[in-house]
């Protein structure tokens, strides 16, 4: 009896064991974010990460629990390799997750969940450079190596040296077992273990990240993942409409910003076209030549941010003026897209030749769907240029796409609207150019493809200044999220979102910049009055340039979200229930940001 019970309590410091080790790990390969904290920070980490380690290994200890109960009646060598071939799988699959997570974090600033699963396929695998999955699989297998050998040394061998016991001895292992219920929940009270738990830090994020336990987060996000329904409790539906409603006042008659009632409309939607490229907005020197050009020369917003982080995420905020969720993306559920409103429509039943440009995967996200819904008279994709072209990770590079959108708007029936979806900028940000920026760093290599896309719209727009349709087209341009480089910025703050919104053409009255707070949702109703037709059905659309507009925008990252005003700004963490910034913020500023998220939360459960 006695070793059986030493078992159980050698496995249970196993596992917490090899939780603290991923913990360590996490912030080794995180070096940068891990630098801001100092060494007391970093122990509460691991203090108040425990919580959460202890639920994840008591998941795992309960099946030791019950082969030792077994192992009361009958030691057979069977028990005993299930046993061993089950506590592989399971080192296997959280050491998947831990290294998984390792990169991904750099990348995105949240811990592990099922996010990824959405996007996992043959391009998101191919962005990732080969030498970053040579380190993580060396990891992955340094990092299980180590978890079988503590096994072996710790608790494998004293299994063999089990022999049969009375039947009474098995009612202590049972009850013992049936303890793990404690640490598994996490609390006594109606909460059970959630992420929030091991949040501590008031300020920091990457501390209270560093806290989670990511195979956890992981297995609760596959498990919740099912079918989301976001919470609606900061007020009763009224309250929270009212708020809501007060973001949206009736808007006057907008300014005229066409010379015609019906001009072409070339919307290009530009991945990852942070501002921090644009130098007008303050981005790098040198790395968005054309564009800088055409901002000087169009209708630049400069005040103008991405509802999330994600291009489909961009896209739907864009065609649909939906803002980004934090948890999900509406995009993974087309009973849900299928009710939104599509700017699309509206632009064919304003008498509009309509088509879609995207030379990757169609099928990528779910994005077939959602194109199919909106109508377009016409989409082209990765399959409709010749496979000796289609080279790039994520399909066929820009400068090939482009000149096929000229050809189609050149050959086109007036008035047409055209989307065109860019993909060069995406990671692993390999070209088809001559550096322009020196290095082999990923900083480097993304404005070098910055770089690229910029040259390739340069050409396009050149050519467009010499056509016969110039004089009748608008272009405008925005970028499908923003991008943490090349300012390695934090996934919770603006400037991560930050993103340029430009109309161009010669179809344009004057150039001006405009610097009214607004994002990406505020696109569609934006173009729909200067069309003389704004559409109610786009409920979280201002028009820009009406003159009573209320200037804000809120943006969503990884449960939690921005909102901007003027003169507030505001960060709040839904895990944590609170603001973790509210600058120049009144009161009246917090409530009206939490019920943006309440009324979005509601129409999104709705549909």
């Amino acid at each position: 009896m006695r070793e059986r019970l030493r078992i159980f309590g050698y496995m249970a410091l196993f596992w917490l064991s090899f939780q603290a080790l991923i913990r360590a790990l996490f912030l080794l390969y995180n070096h940068e974010p891990a630098s801001t904290l100092n060494a007391r920070e970093i122990f509460l980490a691991f203090v108040h990460g425990l919580k959460m380690d202890a639920s994840i290994s008591g998941y795992f200890i309960v099946a030791t629990g019950i082969v030792l109960c077994i192992s009361v009646f009958t030691t057979s060598r069977t028990l005993l390799s299930a046993h061993h071939v089950l506590m592989v799988v399971l080192l296997c699959a959280a050491g998947a997750i831990a290294v998984v997570d390792l990169e991904l974090y750099r990348h995105w600033g949240f811990r592990l969940n099922t996010t990824p699963l959405f996007y996992a396929g043959s391009e998101a695998v191919g962005s990732v450079p080969f030498g970053i999955v040579l380190r993580l699989v060396a990891i992955f297998v340094a990092l299980v190596s180590a978890g079988i050998y503590g096994y072996v040394k710790i608790a494998a061998r004293r299994f063999h040296a089990l022999k049969p016991a009375p039947a009474k001895t098995v009612w202590p292992l049972l009850i013992l077992t049936g303890l793990m219920f404690i640490p598994i929940r996490g609390s006594f009270t109606v909460a059970p273990m959630n992420t929030g738990f091991v949040y501590f830090h008031k300020s920091k994020t990457f501390a209270n990240h560093t806290a989670i336990n990511v195979v956890w987060n992981f297995f609760y996000s596959l498990r919740k993942s099912a079918n989301i329904k976001y919470p609606e409790d900061f007020y009763n539906p009224t309250q929270a409409l009212a708020l809501f409603n007060d973001l949206y006042e009736t808007p006057d008659t907008a300014a005229r910003l066409f010379r015609i009632s019906k001009p072409n409309v070339v919307l290009f939607i530009l991945e990852s076209f942070t501002a921090d490229v644009i130098e007008p907005l303050g981005g790098t020197h040198g790395v968005t030549p054309h564009f800088n050009k055409l901002c000087s020369q169009g209708i630049l917003f400069d005040n103008f941010y991405a509802s999330g982080d994600r291009t489909d995420k961009g896209v739907i905020s864009i065609l649909s003026g939906y803002p980004a969720q934090p948890l999900t993306s509406i995009i993974k559920y087309p009973a849900k897209t299928q009710k939104l409103p599509y700017l699309n429509h509206k632009m064919k039943d304003l008498g509009y030749q309509t088509s879609f440009v995207y030379g990757g995967d169609i099928d990528f996200a779910n994005f077939r769907s959602y194109f199919t819904a909106c109508a377009f008279d016409h989409i082209t994709t990765e399959d409709d240029f010749s496979p000796e072209v289609n080279e790039s990770k994520w399909g066929v590079h820009d400068h090939i796409v482009l000149e096929r959108a000229f050809q189609e708007c050149d050959t086109a029936t007036a008035p047409f609207f055209k989307v065109i979806l860019t993909l060069s900028s995406h990671e692993p940000f390999d070209v088809p150019m001559t550096s322009a920026f020196a290095g082999a760093d990923e900083t480097s290599m993304f404005l070098n493809s910055c770089h690229y896309t910029d040259r390739s719209l340069g050409e396009f727009m050149s050519r467009a200044q010499s056509s016969h349709w110039w004089d009748s087209t608008v272009f405008i341009f925005v970028a499908d999220h923003g991008h943490r480089l090349p300012k390695k910025k934090e996934s919770k703050e603006r400037e991560r979102f930050r993103i340029p919104l430009l109309i161009a053409g010669g179809a344009i009255l004057s150039d001006t910049v405009i610097h009214t707070i607004g994002g990406q949702t505020d696109i569609a109703n934006t173009l729909l009055g200067q069309l003389g037709t704004r559409d109610i059905a786009f409920k979280f659309s201002k028009d820009l340039v009406a003159p009573n507009s209320r200037a804000f925008a809120a943006y969503f990252f990884n449960d939690g979200y921005g909102f901007i005003t003027p003169g507030a700004y505001i960060i709040h963490d839904n895990t944590a229930r609170r603001f973790l910034r509210a600058d120049g913020a009144s009161q009246h500023d917090l409530e009206m940001s939490k019920a943006y998220q309440q009324v979005l939360y509601t129409d999104y459960n709705s549909r």
